[in-house]
C-alpha cells in the first residue's frame, strides 16, 4: 500500500503542523491503539488528544509502538478546566507527557476557557512556561472567542498557534475563522463531519461526491481543506481512515465551496457548547 503524503501548514510560530489529522474522542482501550496504529499506517501524521478523553496512555502506546521516527508523528493534548492554576498548568503538561510516554508535545491547547473561573490567561502563561521549558513545540487554544484570544494576547504578547473548534457545514464559523486568520492563528475544526448530523444527503454535497466520484465525507473533508480549516475526523475504521485521508486529489469549485458554507444554521451547534458559558473541567 503507498502511504499518502500529507500537505503542511505553516504555522505563526515557525513550525508545520499536517493539514488533517485524526481525532480520538471517544476511543478507549485496545480500541484506541488499534485505531491510532492503523491510522499512522495509512499515513497520518496528526493525532488529537486530551486530557479529558482519558486515552493519552493508549495514543502514546501506538506512537511509540509504530516503527515512524518521533518527529515524523504530531501529537497534540489538550489541558483541562481543572488545571487552569499556573502551577496545575505546568503538573498537567508533565502528567500528560508522562501518560503518553514521550519527552515532549507538538501542540499543547487549552481545552476551553471556562470564562466564569477565569483562569485561562494563567493557563495560557503556563504553556508559555512549558513552550519555554522544551516540554511542548507550539501552544494553542481551543473553543477561544475573540475575546479570549485578545485578552491572553494584551497580557502575554503571546498569539497562540491554534485555535480548535467546532466547524462544520451546519456550523461553520465564519466569523471566528475570519478573526483567527486576522490574528495569524490557524483554525482546527473538530467535529469536522458534524457527527450525528452530518450533511450527506444534501443536493449541494451529494451532486459534488457525484462529480468528483468521492464519497459525502470526502466532499466535506475538501471544504475544510479549501476554507484553510485543519479537520480532526474521528474514526476506528482502517477503511475509512484511508477514505478520510484520501482528500488531496481532487478539488471542489468555488461554488461549491460556497454553497456548503452556505448550509451553516444559527442552531448549528451539535450541543450547547458556546465558549462563552459552556464549562468543561
Amino acid at each position: 500500500m503507498i502511504t499518502p503524503t500529507i500537505p503542511t501548514h505553516q504555522l505563526s510560530d515557525g513550525r508545520t503542523i499536517p493539514a488533517i489529522g485524526l481525532g480520538t474522542y471517544p476511543l478507549r482501550g485496545d480500541e484506541a491503539v488499534a485505531a491510532v496504529t492503523s491510522a499512522l499506517e495509512a499515513g497520518y501524521r496528526l493525532v488529537d488528544t486530551a486530557v479529558n478523553y482519558g486515552n493519552e496512555v493508549e495514543v502514546g502506546r501506538a506512537v511509540r509502538g509504530s516503527a515512524l521516527p518521533r518527529e515524523d508523528v504530531f501529537v497534540t493534548s489538550k489541558l483541562p478546566g481543572r488545571h487552569h492554576a499556573y502551577d496545575d498548568a505546568l503538573r498537567s503538561v508533565e502528567e500528560s507527557l508522562e501518560r503518553l510516554g514521550l519527552d515532549y508535545l507538538d501542540l499543547h491547547l487549552i481545552h476551553w476557557p471556562n470564562p466564569s473561573v477565569g483562569r485561562y490567561p494563567e493557563a495560557w502563561r503556563a504553556l508559555v512556561e512549558a513552550r519555554e521549558r522544551g516540554l511542548v513545540r507550539s501552544i494553542g487554544v481551543s473553543n477561544f472567542t475573540r475575546a479570549h484570544l485578545e485578552r491572553i494576547i494584551a497580557e502575554t504578547g503571546v498569539t497562540p498557534a491554534v485555535n480548535q473548534v467546532e466547524l462544520h457545514p451546519y456550523f461553520p464559523q465564519e466569523e471566528m475563522r475570519r478573526t483567527n486568520a486576522d490574528l495569524g492563528i490557524r483554525t482546527s475544526g473538530w467535529s469536522p463531519l458534524g457527527k450525528r448530523d452530518a450533511p450527506y444527503r444534501e443536493p449541494v454535497v451529494r451532486e459534488a461526491a457525484e462529480r468528483l466520484g468521492v464519497t459525502p465525507t470526502q466532499v466535506v473533508l475538501r471544504w475544510h481543506l479549501q476554507l484553510g480549516s485543519l479537520p480532526i475526523p474521528k474514526s476506528a475504521d482502517p477503511g475509512r481512515q484511508r477514505q478520510n485521508l484520501d482528500v488531496f486529489g481532487f478539488e471542489l469549485t468555488d461554488e461549491e465551496v460556497a454553497a456548503i458554507t452556505a448550509l451553516g444554521r444559527p442552531d448549528g451547534r451539535l450541543f450547547d457548547g458556546d465558549p462563552d458559558r459552556h464549562e468543561e473541567m
